[in-house]
């Protein structure tokens, strides 16, 4: 067993852990990041990738409105490459309470929130896909942002700085000595190799997930694990972000993002024990189709390319039954005031669009507990990829594309060489995939699926899967690994293929199927 010094420990390599894991590497603190399975696997990479302006929680919850909207500006500066400005509506419905937006636009002003009431037919003029129907509509500042992206922008910038990101290491216990955490014990969960990691302070960033850490080290997180279910569309039916004016409810949420469109969400209690393995059930897709034809009707007749689901992560005192009421805001645990328990905390709540606050929140406690005095500068600091500079337009489409997802740092790629388009839906070259590779933290298709969005287009990987896997597999040196790595992938995408495979999308499925079946 290897054993290894840091002064703190991240578990958890969702964007929170990242967040954190990059302010305590600026500031200049030993740092390893620990995640059982690869970046994002949990609710970082099951949303709708909604940058909020925090108008959607003005009315319910104040203070989180207040925390989006603040770090809505900031992203917007520091993470231009991984945000898009659409901008946002909140429109409504006949069916709905005519006075709740008159509320709703108070709240939000309340909230330091640009809410701007426009006219039905200016509303339709700026966005001509919604409901015809709607007899008010209200302006915000919301936008998308890919959160596979800005969880890989925050990895790099962390390694970049010093720190150590371990993927597909499982924490089995804790290092304790009188009541204190000295470190983790680790298991590679492809390897079976064990580690010792020690460090003063161990941060709990493990989402949904943090309550069973925590229990490891003898305390114990109030959570509610809330399922939120979602549907991808072929194309975008929306340009801008489309929400209903009424209280939080399912499916009243449409966000653009590329070159598709994504509605959600649902909220259900589920237990702990499902939250490994979630999937979309049918009644939920129903549910989710019909709902988001009355925001926009044209949905009934898109093809649906996939469904999907997470778990939100929140910490409650109470249970509502479903998570609607608990509030998103961010709560920051000292284990050692609360249990007893020194050199460890948890930091957990809050939203993607906030999660830079948690990270800074938690490296605070961090730095306090250490006695360093090191100040925050995540807000100024741009994320690679973000920096600015490279708009000219005499670029090839391959290279447009590649900074279309990673900014600046296409400089780092061999297009000279390495130009050939191996994922057609989404322009995914040769040069983009070596380029994760080197410096993304890719060990299989999966992985460089959240890395580049290969196979995420309208075929879902059914003719490029095979020969970008032959490709990944040469890059990493082993490419007697591409017929596992295809066979990993396509398990994974039949996940969320299943729930919505009728007409077109279940003859496509078939085809796919055949086709790898040979």
């Amino acid at each position: 067993m290897t054993a290894e010094e840091y002064d703190v420990i991240i578990i958890g390599g969702g964007i929170t852990g990242l967040g954190t894991a990059r302010d305590c590497a600026l500031r200049g603190l030993r740092t390893v990041l620990i995640e059982k399975f690869d970046l994002t696997n949990g609710a970082t990479g099951r949303n709708h990738g909604l940058l909020h302006s925090g108008a959607r929680y003005a009315v319910t919850d104040r203070e989180s409105a207040r925390e989006c909207i603040r770090e809505n500006m900031i992203l917007r500066r520091i993470a231009s490459n991984c945000v898009e400005p659409a901008g946002g509506l909140f429109i409504t419905l006949p069916e709905d309470d005519c006075s709740y937006q008159d509320t709703f636009i108070r709240s939000c002003r309340n909230a330091g929130i640009d809410a701007r009431p426009i006219s039905p037919a200016e509303a339709l003029r700026m966005e001509p896909s919604l409901n015809p129907a709607l007899t008010g509509a209200v302006k915000v500042p919301d936008a998308s942002v890919d959160p596979f992206r800005l969880a890989s922008a925050n990895a790099l910038d962390t390694v970049l700085h010093g720190a150590e990101i371990l993927t597909y290491r499982n924490v089995i216990s804790f290092i304790m000595e009188g009541g204190r955490v000295l470190g983790v014990r680790t298991v590679d969960t492809r390897s079976g190799e064990k580690a010792e990691l020690r460090a003063r302070v161990t941060v709990n960033a493990a989402g949904i997930w943090g309550d069973g850490i925590a229990r490891m080290a003898g305390a114990e997180i109030s959570m509610l694990p809330s399922k939120g279910s979602l549907l991808v569309f072929g194309h975008r039916v929306a340009n801008m972000v489309v929400n209903r004016c009424r209280k939080p409810a399912n499916a009243d949420i449409l966000v653009p993002g590329d070159v598709v469109s994504v509605i959600g969400t649902t909220s259900t209690k589920v237990p702990f024990s499902e939250c490994d393995d979630i999937r979309v059930t049918a009644d939920e897709v129903s549910l989710l189709l019909e709902e988001g034809c009355r925001l926009v009707p044209s949905l009934a007749q898109t093809r649906i390319l996939r469904a999907y689901a997470g778990v939100r992560p929140l910490v409650t005192s109470g249970d509502d039954g479903s998570g609607r009421g608990v509030s998103r805001g961010i709560v920051l645990l000292d284990h050692e005031k609360r249990d007893g328990i020194s050199g460890f905390i948890s930091i957990s709540g809050g939203k993607l669009t906030t999660y830079r606050l948690m990270g800074e929140y938690a490296s605070d406690l961090v730095c306090e507990k250490l006695g360093i005095d090191a100040k925050c500068l995540t807000a100024k600091l741009p994320l690679p990829g973000s920096e600015g500079g490279m708009d000219s337009d005499d670029y090839s489409i391959s290279l447009k594309v590649a900074r279309g997802r990673h900014g600046t740092r296409v400089s780092k790629m061999d297009f000279a060489d390495k130009s050939e388009v191996l994922c057609e839906c989404e322009h995914v070259t040769r040069a983009e995939i070596a380029y994760a590779v080197k410096y993304l933290d890719v060990h299989n298709l999966v992985d460089l699926r959240r890395r580049t969005r290969v196979g995420m287009g309208t075929c879902q990987g059914s003719f490029c899967t095979a020969k970008v896997a032959a490709a990944l597999a040469q890059e990493l040196g082993c490419p007697e690994k591409a017929p596992e790595f295809v066979r990993q992938y396509l398990a994974e995408r039949w996940k969320g293929m299943a729930p919505v495979c009728w007409g077109e999308s279940l003859r496509e499925a078939e085809f796919m199927r055949k086709k790898y079946a040979e």
